[in-house]
């Protein structure tokens, strides 16, 4: 007969020799056990929280925006230009218009699992993710450090992979990318320069990231692009001249690329513009010299690059008091606008687009106050209707100093700081928030205005010299209320103030150009008699008739585009005659010749 088995709850009795605390261990009596499980459960939990959350995320998002964002990612692994641009300017803002107007779009982590977590779109996606936090919200710091590092990933990627990338991006986003990547940079440094209103935890942060968003790390990047796609050796290449195969050899594999080439020359406006921002307007000029400003130029073909680029130029021309240089360009691209206005209703940055050439007119406005020119007709009206009373007080001499001001202060750039405030040492951070520096924009003001006191009394004097052909030296200082010498040092000045470098025709270089006069009134002291010359211009009257033509001609379109009247209902006739020998009702025959708007021609 078998043994009897023995139930497990038994087994004390067959122990009782045996050292339980040497078998089994100290498991649950405050041993290694204790001290790993909270570690392993706290790791676990917050995996399994951030996996939950993103689940959640991930639930909430529509139905139609994860089928874009999977369309998204297969057009830019397929390279189809066509259906990344209609996705980039068409479906991201259709989709942000209905559903992320007034909060982000999901982040990279939770749309991974729609595009095999690729990490290439991904940062993509969060390029225009943190572009949308940064037109539609307010972005923290958080969201300013998270995207200078993907901003870091992104020119990492095309700069320092093995060749070129197999990437094809439509050039509208290229020129957004480097356009961004600036306004980022300076929506950083002007947010930065306000130390008193920075919390603890964000002034531990900028101490200890000083290298985030620094000029060196912005202009290292467009640099390095504009190297490694050697657009300068390009635009040569092609002002001598030279053939597609030998542009080929010149630029070598990245060059021949369109992704390289197209942000390398984006780089170079992108220079322009934060050149300008830091104050360096020579310098801002010296990187467009191979750059020519015309309509065949391919900064042409992005038409917010377009603008940008005439804005900053017009701009440095100011700086340099090179006013008919920026009067030229200011027309050039005012009328451009003005011209594509319709065009422009349908793009995305229309907006935009509206408000850099309102601060055009203005500066437009400030050129021709310090040098007035004969204006475009169609750039005067519109500057008389926007910043008339300012003009009428621009040529008041001192009385419009407040109007340059207005105006200088709406529409300069956003300068900035090229140096951060000292975060890294309290003492000087307090005496930086007790005694701040000067802020960029005034000290720009302030020298541009130096320059507009010194020419104050040149329209007084000019207004004098209009009326004669010549004056006594001592008449003209009584009209003044000045003494003869105070008299001769404001007409020196006005004798410099009408003299300005500008470019002439065929000119390479923004910084080339020859002296010439910018004034229709010259003048000559002999002894004590001063002599006027006054130049007068035709009136263009070619211009007139074109423009009175255009005007009747829509006039005329208007006219005929529109409904005819409904005629008039014709009185009951008593009697009718039955008479076919009778002459017929007044009216138009049933078959005769027809006018230009459908109705027959009558006898």
């Amino acid at each position: 007969m078998s043994q009897q088995r023995k139930a497990l709850w038994d087994v004390d009795e067959d122990l009782q020799d045996v050292d339980l605390s040497l078998a089994i261990g100290n498991y649950g009596q405050n041993g290694i056990y204790d001290e790993a499980e909270p570690r392993i459960d706290e790791a676990t939990l917050l995996a399994v929280q951030q996996q939950m959350v993103q689940q959640a995320a991930f639930a909430q998002i529509p139905d139609v925006v994860k089928r874009f964002i999977v369309h998204f990612h297969h057009a830019v692994l397929e390279n189809n230009l066509a259906e990344i641009t209609a996705a980039y300017e068409s479906g991201w803002n259709r989709l942000t218009e209905k559903f992320y107007s007034k909060t982000e779009w999901p982040e990279a982590e939770v749309i991974a699992p729609l595009v095999n977590d690729d990490q290439i779109f991904l940062i993509l996606y969060r390029e225009l993710y943190y572009r949308h936090v940064y037109s539609r919200l307010q972005p923290d710091i958080d969201d300013r450090f998270h995207s200078y590092e993907n901003s870091c990933e992104l020119f990492n990627y095309l700069l320092n992979s093995d060749g070129p990338v197999p990437l094809e991006l439509p050039e509208q986003w290229l020129w957004d990318i480097i356009d961004e990547f600036i306004y980022q940079y300076q929506s950083f440094c002007v947010w930065r320069s306000k130390a008193k209103s920075k919390t603890d935890e964000e002034l531990i942060l900028l101490a200890d990231a000083s290298q985030v968003w620094s000029s060196y790390s912005v202009l290292n990047v467009l640099y390095s692009l504009i190297q490694k796609s050697k657009i300068n050796e390009h635009l040569v290449a092609l002002q001598e001249g030279k053939s597609a195969e030998e542009i080929a050899e010149i630029v070598g594999e990245y060059g021949v690329r369109p992704l390289y080439r197209m942000l390398g020359y984006f780089s170079v406006v992108g220079l322009l513009r934060v050149h300008s921002l830091l104050g360096d307007f020579t310098l801002a000029l010296k990187v467009m010299e191979n750059v020519e400003l015309n309509q065949k130029s391919p900064f042409t073909r992005v038409t917010a690059c377009h603008v940008t680029t005439y804005y900053y130029v017009g701009f440095c021309y100011i700086m340099l008091r090179r006013y008919p240089d920026a009067i030229r360009a200011f027309v050039s691209i005012l009328n451009f606008i003005l011209r594509m206005r319709q065009y422009h209703t349908r793009s995305y940055q229309y907006d935009q687009i509206n408000k850099t050439a309102d601060r055009m007119y203005a500066l437009f406005a400030i050129c021709n106050a310090l040098s007035p020119t004969r204006l475009d007709d169609n750039i005067s009206n519109i500057v008389k209707e926007r910043y008339g009373e300012q003009f009428t007080k621009m040529s008041r001499g001192e009385e419009g100093i407040p109007a340059f001001e207005e105006l200088f202060l709406y529409a300069c750039p956003k300068f900035i700081s090229a140096n951060p405030p000292p975060y890294e040492d309290p003492e000087l951070r307090a005496a930086y928030i007790e005694e701040p520096p000067v802020e960029p924009a005034q000290r720009h003001l302030g020298l541009f205005l130096s320059e507009v006191r010194a020419q104050a009394p040149v329209p007084t004097l000019r207004s004098f010299l209009k009326l004669y052909t010549s004056l006594d030296a001592k008449k003209l200082a009584n009209f003044l209320d000045a003494d003869e010498e105070k008299m001769v040092q404001q007409m020196m000045v006005m004798k410099q103030a009408s003299r300005s470098v500008s470019r002439v025709e065929n000119e390479k270089g923004l910084l080339d150009g020859q002296m010439i006069s910018t004034c229709d009134l010259d003048f000559v002291i002999d002894e004590n008699m001063v002599h006027i010359a006054e130049s007068t211009v035709g009136r263009r009257y070619a211009g007139w008739f074109i423009r009175n033509t255009e005007h009747a001609q829509r006039v005329f379109d208007g006219i005929r585009n529109s409904p005819l009247p409904a005629p008039p209902k014709a009185a009951p006739v008593a009697n009718v005659s039955t008479d076919s020998a009778a002459p017929a009702a007044s009216g138009p025959r049933p078959g005769g010749p027809r006018v230009a708007w459908g109705s027959v021609k009558a006898a």
